[in-house]
C-alpha cells in the first residue's frame, strides 16, 4: 500500500528553470553511517522552507551538508545557490558565497558584547545589513548592545545569532531549531523578524521540532524520514493534511 506521501506527490516531466537554491541527490555520512540519502529539493529566492521530520530523520545533517560543515561528510550530490556550486566549496567559502548557518547552540562568543559579536561577523568577507537596520529588526539587541552576549536570555541569544548572520553578505539563512526553549512571546518576535528577512529577499530553510509553527511561517515543506525525502509540497498542504502530519510528524 502506498503511503500518504506517495499518494500526494506528483512528479512533472516538464522542463524546469534552474532554482535559486537546489539540493540534488545529496548523500552524507558520519563515518560509515549513511545519514542523508539522495535528498533533493528546490527553494526559490526569498522563500521560506520548513525541513521537518522526527528526531533522527537527518534534518540537521542536511543543513550541515548544505553549509559544507566538516561533518557529516558529503559523498555525492550537488548543492547550488544562485548559480554557485556549493558542493565544490569548503565551509568558509560557502559562507563567503552567502550561506549562514545558525546552529541550535547559537555559538555566541563568550567575553564579547552584543555589538562586538556583530562586528566580529563582518571581519571576514563582505558586510551585510547595517547595524542600525539589525537593531530595528531586534530592538532588544540595541538596548543590550554593550552587554556580554552570553549573559542574554535564550531568546535574546537567538536574536543575536540571527543578527550575526544578517551582518554578513547573506543569500541563504539556515536555522536549526530557532524556537528551542523560547517563550511564545519571544517566538512571535523571531517569527516577525523572519518575515522581514523574507521580504528582503533572503531565502531561508528552517529545521524545527515545532512543526506547526514552522509551517505557518513557511511557503514550502520537505519532510524527511530516516534520511530520505518522504514528502515535499506547500506548507499549507501539510497543515491541512492530518494523515500526513500523523504519519511523519506525529502531530
Amino acid at each position: 500500500m502506498n503511503s500518504v506521501a506517495e499518494e500526494i506527490n506528483v512528479d512533472s516531466d516538464e522542463e524546469k528553470a534552474p532554482a535559486y537554491f537546489s539540493c540534488k541527490n545529496v548523500n552524507a555520512y558520519y563515518g560509515d553511517s549513511y545519514i542523508v540519502q539522495d535528498v533533493s529539493f528546490d527553494v526559490a529566492e526569498g522563500e521560506i522552507l520548513a525541513l521537518l521530520g522526527r528526531n533522527g530523520a537527518g534534518k540537521t545533517s542536511t543543513l550541515r551538508a548544505i553549509a559544507r560543515a566538516s561533518e557529516p561528510e558529503m559523498r555525492g550530490g550537488e548543492v547550488w545557490l544562485a548559480g554557485q556550486a556549493l558542493h565544490e566549496m569548503a565551509s568558509h567559502e560557502a559562507a563567503l558565497a552567502g550561506v549562514q548557518l545558525v546552529q541550535e547552540d547559537r555559538c555566541i562568543i563568550q567575553g564579547l558584547s552584543v555589538e562586538e559579536n556583530l562586528e566580529l561577523a563582518t571581519i571576514a568577507g563582505d558586510s551585510g545589513w547595517e547595524f542600525e537596520r539589525i537593531y530595528q529588526l531586534f530592538p532588544r539587541l540595541k538596548e543590550r548592545r554593550k552587554q556580554e552576549g552570553t549573559t542574554l536570555s535564550g531568546g535574546e541569544q537567538q536574536m543575536l545569532a540571527i543578527a550575526r548572520a544578517l551582518a554578513r553578505d547573506i543569500k541563504l539563512l539556515l536555522l536549526d531549531e530557532p524556537y528551542e526553549g523560547l517563550a511564545p512571546v519571544v517566538r512571535h518576535d523571531i517569527e516577525k523578524a523572519l518575515l522581514e528577512v523574507r521580504a528582503a529577499g533572503i531565502t531561508t530553510i528552517i529545521v524545527e521540532q515545532n512543526a506547526v509553527a514552522a509551517l505557518k511561517l513557511s511557503d514550502k515543506a520537505v519532510i524527511l524520514d530516516t534520511g530520505v525525502v518522504a514528502y515535499q509540497g506547500t506548507a499549507n498542504d501539510v497543515l491541512e493534511n492530518e494523515q500526513l502530519r500523523h504519519e511523519y510528524l506525529a502531530i
